[in-house]
């Protein structure tokens, strides 16, 4: 299966046929067929040059429970290669990562995001979880560092799959796994006990489908653990940017707190709360040596801070989280 794949993938369906998601494992074969194998990128053979070029250990140490995920090894490792090779994977958009002892230092500081949400959500401990537009996958160590028994992600973007990829070559066998597919892709598993969705919504269209996506894969009583782009206003304020956000050309929908709290409530989620209201800083979201492009202090307006370049209010993010009813 997927012999025209540069990443194979049997890895999950390996370590899934002995559970209810097995059930499911030939849809999301067809759907990596239509949406995986039969399309490419015009950084593939660089991107597979690379995989090839770093390491992959048998006797790593690790460590997930910490801000920035490590990886340790006792083998003799070319650091100057192996840097190299890793920045050929820019840019590094979640993390932060120590690496074999290289340090990549990532656009986004996501263990902030982590700290702000780790106290609210029932703890992991034992639970199956899915993370959708999981990026490289910082988060689901994260997931595993807290005792998930196995954390799934899902995210189209090829750059992404080929870091996660990247990194789990350095690791023993675990339970992390990533599928380069979007939400709508994805059958009703009604399976996971804790579903996230963190920076995916405000990208989405049609935002409610999107929410009532993510129930379709919680089992009845899981927890969704949505983050998303919120403005300030009362319950019926809605922002629909007129061309950009952020210098973002896909930010489609932005509700206040109240609005978002609504929405789940409608859709049926119960013990809807926000737990966390936060304006991104500067020294969260920047530039780096391994994200060297645009970033948010260019996105907003140079004489206020508290606004975009376009006039809107500065990004601010909410954590709101609910239960599908049992």
């Amino acid at each position: 299966m997927f012999t025209n794949c540069p990443i194979k993938l049997e890895h999950f369906f390996t370590a899934t046929r002995n559970t209810d998601l097995a059930t499911f494992h030939p849809a999301l074969h067809q759907a990596l067929a239509q949406h995986y194998e039969q399309s490419s990128h015009g950084r593939t053979t660089q991107w597979n040059h690379v995989l090839e070029l770093l390491p992959k250990l048998d006797n790593s140490h690790y460590c997930f429970d910490q801000n920035s995920i490590s990886v340790t090894t006792l083998a003799k490792i070319d650091l100057d290669s192996f840097k190299y090779n890793l920045k050929a994977l820019t840019p590094w958009r979640k993390g932060p990562w120590n690496l074999l002892g290289v340090r990549i230092d990532s656009e986004w500081q996501s263990d902030w995001k982590w700290r702000r949400l780790q106290l609210h959500i029932t703890p992991l401990q034992g639970r199956r979880v899915l993370d959708v537009g999981t990026g490289n996958g910082y988060f689901l160590y994260r997931m595993l560092g807290d005792g998930a028994t196995s954390a799934l992600g899902i995210d189209p973007n090829r750059l992404f799959l080929y870091q996660f990829q990247a990194i789990q070559n350095l690791l023993p066998a675990n339970n992390a796994h990533m599928l380069p597919l979007c939400s709508e892709h994805l059958p009703p598993f009604n399976y996971f006990d804790s579903v996230f969705s963190l920076g995916v919504l405000y990208h989405r269209r049609a935002p409610l489908n999107h929410i009532s996506e993510l129930l379709s894969f919680l089992r009845p009583g899981g927890e969704l653990v949505l983050e998303t782009l919120v403005v300030p206003g009362t319950d019926d304020t809605i922002l629909i940017p007129g061309d950009r956000y952020a210098s973002m050309a896909n930010v489609w929908f932005l509700p206040s707190p109240i609005a978002l709290e609504n929405m789940l409530r409608r859709l049926g989620l119960v013990n809807v709360r926000i737990v966390d209201i936060n304006q991104t800083q500067i020294c969260e979201q920047r530039s780096t040596e391994w994200m060297p492009f645009h970033s948010l202090p260019q996105f907003l307006h140079p004489d206020n801070k508290n606004m975009t370049s376009e006039g809107y209010p500065a990004p601010r993010r909410a954590i709101a989280i609910g239960i599908k009813p049992g």
